[in-house]
């Protein structure tokens, strides 16, 4: 009988331990999939894209303003590229990112107020929203789907 209490205990004392560790290994991914999107971001304020292929898989979709713009590597090459090239400085503010797991995937939306001066011409401020599916693959998070709306 003794043997047998020991044994409950020990399960009841088990069970919080391995939840808690689930919880931290969860609080973990959402850091690291902030820190994608935050690199994503930063090279975007930098106005160089340069490595950010490295945060998109090879058949990631880019969806922008109710458009498929196809793979990264594609929008890169013909849209946000050439895009950058024309700013003088994007910024954004009132950032803020919100993580959610289905399983292995990390569900993102970014919400935020940007502000774009061009080389020439009147600098445009706006409302922008941006959705992002993302998976570990070989211990890295990819975005696997980027939607962006802005208004």
């Amino acid at each position: 009988m003794n043997i047998g209490m020991k044994t409950i205990m020990a399960l009841s004392i088990a069970l919080p331990a391995a939840a808690w560790a689930q919880s931290d290994a969860r609080a973990a991914d959402a850091r690291a999939v902030k820190a994608v999107l935050s690199s994503y971001k930063k090279a975007i304020e930098k106005l160089d894209a340069a490595g950010t292929e490295r945060l998109f898989t090879t058949n990631a979709q880019i969806f922008e303003t109710g458009a498929s713009e196809g793979s990264y590597t594609t929008y890169l090459a013909h849209h946000l590229g050439p895009e950058l090239k024309q700013f003088k400085s994007f910024r954004f503010s009132d950032y803020k990112v919100d993580v959610r797991f289905e399983g292995p995937v990390a569900l993102a939306t970014e919400t935020y107020r940007y502000r774009i001066q061009p080389k020439t011409g009147e600098a445009a401020e706006r409302l922008g929203v941006a959705s992002s599916v993302l998976k570990k693959v070989g211990g890295r998070l990819e975005d696997r789907v980027h939607a962006q709306q802005c208004s």
